[in-house]
């Protein structure tokens, strides 16, 4: 961190995290003033970066253009601004940005302020110090990440009416993870080639409803209940994607004896793999296949009243090489019940899979340079991100946090406790110094 002081690297991200940029669906319940001083903060800390060419996205959001050497081959750096509500109990407060024990706490520390101000602290010290990039380097920072809201796209469609066609873009997704897989203690630098599609449906049984004292046999409730029930207990067929194959692959040499031979040959074991990880649980088994949650339930406002409609909301997040149809279909075969409507409230396709060539190599080689006890490899994320919207764009698109991010870590994503280590934070700063300063010419 040539010519800044680390110590103020960590009070700029613990200062932007006591800003809460909370996002929600409908924009009225937006706290547009925190969104405001988020972005004064974040000009006031990085004057030279604010010097950059800047044109905002989604009102709040922000896309900078940084001249290099070349604009041949482009690159994006992205990152969100907005974080999820605040839910359960807390060490330290989530709006507090407390620096405790070695590390910032607070919402957004790793989704995904830390990554923003890990990139806006690379480049402010590169730009102090006269630093042209080999390339053209953008930023770009959304504000409706976590609600699928039109950040994303409205930047893609900017760098589209500019002509820039990225050489690639990284967003957030993987990381430095600790205790990744059972009895494999190495860190796996893991890069996201792709991720899985992200449907949600909402499952709808309407009736007559009525009093509670006389009710009628599988009403809208019981019917609800029902659907529920049959699609937890149904899955669809497992699979391995090419990705996650490579991914055992790199890791056959760091997996407990018992497990190598079956890492190594994964190409040709595949179907015995997909099913091992079917049955190991569920953080597994979400890599072998689609999956779907039943995440919101509502029938009758009253204890005493048979609900006239009766809802459910299911999650789906399709597998590499299956498809929203197929997911759909499944969701009504399974269920097998003409009163049940099945609305589709938002659908998207699993990303393409990106290619593991210079770009993909690049970003291997800085992993090793400032991690060199991880194994870089690439993985499918599981999780939805704004690259996917940069698909339309760019062949080149990869998801990675240069954090070192324990098991209890990530599980505190879009839960309680979440924080960064601050050596880690420091280390995602060089990180992303060496990636701009190693770009090709």
């Amino acid at each position: 961190m040539s010519g800044r002081h680390e110590s103020d690297a960590v009070e700029n991200l613990a200062a932007l995290i006591r800003i809460p940029t909370v996002s929600d669906r409908d924009p009225s319940r937006v706290d547009a003033a925190a969104f405001v001083e988020f972005g004064r903060e974040l000009a006031r800390r990085y004057p030279l970066l604010h010097e950059l060419e800047r044109t905002s996205i989604a009102e709040h959001g922000l896309l900078v253009h940084w001249p290099g050497a070349s604009d041949e081959r482009p690159v994006v750096l992205m990152a969100h601004l907005d974080v999820v509500p605040v839910e359960g109990e807390w060490t330290h407060p989530a709006f507090g940005g407390d620096v405790v024990d070695g590390a910032i706490w607070g919402r957004g520390t790793l989704d995904d302020k830390g990554q923003l101000v890990a990139i806006c602290e690379a480049v402010e010290a590169l730009l102090a110090e006269g630093f042209v990039p080999a390339q053209d380097v953008w930023l770009s920072f959304g504000c409706t990440e976590e609600v699928s809201g039109p950040g994303a796209a409205d930047a893609v469609a900017e760098l589209s009416a500019r002509g820039v066609a990225p050489w690639f873009v990284l967003d957030e997704g993987g990381a430095i993870a600790h205790d990744a897989f059972p009895g494999v203690s190495t860190p796996l630098g893991v890069i996201g080639v792709t991720e899985k599609g992200v449907t949600s449906l909402e499952l709808r049984v309407e009736g007559r409803g009525g009093h509670a004292s006389t009710p009628a046999r599988r009403g809208p409730t019981a019917r609800i209940a029902r659907a529920v029930t049959r699609l937890d207990a149904s899955s669809m067929p497992a699979r391995i994607p090419e990705p996650t194959l490579e991914l055992f692959r790199r890791m056959a040499r760091r997996a407990p004896l018992a497990l190598r031979p079956l890492m190594a040959n994964a190409g040709r074991l595949g179907p015995v793999l997909a099913r091992a990880l079917a049955a190991a649980g569920p953080e597994a088994a979400s890599m072998a296949r689609t999956t779907f949650a039943v995440t919101t339930l509502s029938g009758s406002p009253a204890l005493n009243v048979v609900a006239q409609t009766a809802r459910a909301g299911v999650n789906i997040r399709v597998m590499v090489g299956d498809t929203v149809a197929e997911a759909i279909e499944h969701v009504r075969r399974t269920i097998g019940d003409d009163r049940v409507q099945i609305d589709v409230v938002e659908a998207s396709e699993p990303s393409p899979v990106s290619p593991r060539d210079e770009a993909f190599e690049l970003l291997e080689a800085t992993i090793g340079e400032v991690f060199p006890d991880a194994v870089a490899t690439p993985y499918v994320m599981m999780a939805a991100t704004d690259s996917r919207f940069f698909t339309t764009i760019c062949e080149r698109v990869y998801r990675f946090a240069p954090f070192r991010m324990s098991k209890a870590q990530r599980e505190a994503i879009h839960s309680y406790d979440e924080h960064l280590g601050v050596e880690d934070f420091l280390d995602g700063i060089r990180w992303y110094r060496r990636l701009i300063e190693g770009l090709p010419r």
